[in-house]
């Protein structure tokens, strides 16, 4: 069996302070809007006692963080990859297949 040929080493990647605390940024922004909607509905519920009703308001903030999580995930999703994108995709294309080549069929 032979060996592998070494490829070339790639360099590390550092990702810049905010591609890291993006998303930080995100979980806190679905967090926000939780805590808003949680309140909302602790003031306008009340059981039968006038009592804040605080199973529905811990209810409703979960439903609206995960709504807002999966929101905004599938927003950035849709969005045109950036130019570091497109360079950082070069390297999946096959050996063979230049930049020109309108192949089809990719190799990944």
């Amino acid at each position: 069996m032979t060996d592998p040929t070494p490829t070339d080493p790639q360099r590390p990647v550092t990702p810049s302070r905010r591609d890291r605390l993006r998303p930080l940024e995100l979980i806190g922004f679905a967090a926000v809007l939780a805590v808003f909607a949680g309140l909302v509905v602790l003031l306008v519920l009340r059981d039968g006692q006038g009592l804040p009703n605080f199973a529905m308001a811990g209810t409703a903030a979960g439903i609206v963080f995960i709504v807002v999580l999966l929101v905004v995930a599938l927003v950035g999703l849709g969005g045109k990859p950036s130019a570091e994108d497109l360079e950082a995709r070069k390297d999946l294309r096959s050996p063979g297949e230049s930049d020109g080549d309108e192949r089809k069929d990719s190799w990944h």
